[in-house]
């Protein structure tokens, strides 16, 4: 998979399968994270992190003055990391035998990188067996080089899912890259330096196919242009998607990233994604974050197990596990 639009839709397809649901995610950010894990692997862990990735280069987009990126390899204090691996020599260094400790440097790091936006991306503190996190973060802000009609955002109708519901929505004339075919328009809004919204309108529903083509429009059309404004947040888990999209080894007790430790066997625990974005009468502004949490494996003496069976009338409890309140208590003498 070498095409960005390919990468982008096939995640997207995968982790938003609610057509009536708010969504954003970064592509660039998760594959930044993804790849720098793909450098750390080897055999079966690398060859389905390089099916999904295919081509993919992150400093092929990174020549936008108003874009920040920072690439963070958090490392327990008594890991060994591989010299050759490119975060080793500027690894920040912490004790993860406190796990509260790691989640509030690394939040603390990404929320500085985004601006603020993604103040919290590690909702909960890494595994006790947590040793390493790769974090991707970015933002980026830019104005529109046709701004929309200042003064001229108003309330319209928009047909949301469930109804029709009034919202702020902005208005500009003025020549546009445009395209109108599959059953999609495509209207490509130019900002500084570069960046570009590229707003996909479908003539039926999201749920109709869409061709990565549709992202391109090469010929200007002079349009009256109304766009509702945009501030849309989202958080992924993304261990499940990733499996469906066929990386699962990295995943399991036998992967292989001694490219990042040596000497120590490791697997990634869980992908989480955040990301922020903002569309205005000015420009827009969004920010994301990505971290690869890794868990040392430990080596288990394989021991005989203990037989157990439930032949007999027995007692059979339901209960909240942290609170130990009991729902039911059932006695079963005749199953």
């Amino acid at each position: 998979m070498t095409d960005q639009a390919d990468f982008a839709l096939d995640l997207h397809r995968v982790a938003v399968p609610d057509p009536s649901a708010n969504a954003c995610w970064s592509p660039y950010s998760v594959a930044s994270a993804l790849a720098l894990a793909r450098e750390a692997a080897r055999g079966r862990t690398r060859t389905e992190l390089d099916g999904l990735l295919g081509g993919f280069d992150a400093s092929a987009a990174l020549d936008v003055p108003e874009l920040a990126v920072a690439n963070t390899l958090w490392a327990d204090d008594e890991l060994t990391l591989d010299p050759g691996f490119s975060l080793t020599s500027s690894v920040r260094r912490t004790a993860f035998s406190d796990p509260s400790t790691v989640r509030k440097l690394v939040n603390t790091d990404v929320a500085e990188t985004t601006r603020g936006l993604v103040p919290e991306l590690l909702t909960d503190p890494p595994p006790a067996d947590a040793a390493a996190i790769i974090v991707n973060a970015l933002y980026l802000k830019v104005g529109w080089l046709t701004p929309f009609a200042a003064g001229e955002t108003a309330a319209k109708p928009f047909h949301a899912p469930g109804g029709v519901v009034d919202v702020p929505t902005m208005k500009v004339t003025e020549k546009f890259r445009y395209a109108h075919r599959g059953g999609w328009q495509t209207i490509v809004l130019p900002a500084d330096s570069g960046v570009e919204a590229v707003v996909l309108l479908p003539d039926e529903s999201l749920e109709q196919p869409l061709d990565p083509a549709v992202f391109d429009a090469e010929t200007f059309t002079r349009l009256e242009l109304s766009l509702p404004e945009v501030d849309v947040r989202a958080k992924f888990a993304l261990k499940n998607t990733l499996r469906q999209l066929g990386v699962e080894h990295m995943f399991t007790r036998d992967a292989d990233f001694s490219g990042l430790s040596p000497d120590e066997r490791m697997h990634v625990d869980e992908v989480v994604h955040e990301a922020v974005l903002r569309l205005d009468e000015q420009g827009l502004e969004g920010a994301a974050a990505t971290a690869v949490t890794f868990r040392t494996v430990s080596f288990e003496i394989p021991v005989d197990p203990v037989v157990v069976d439930v032949d007999r009338p027995f007692l059979l409890a339901v209960r909240h596990a942290a609170s130990k309140a009991v729902y039911f208590l059932a006695q079963i003498a005749r199953p």
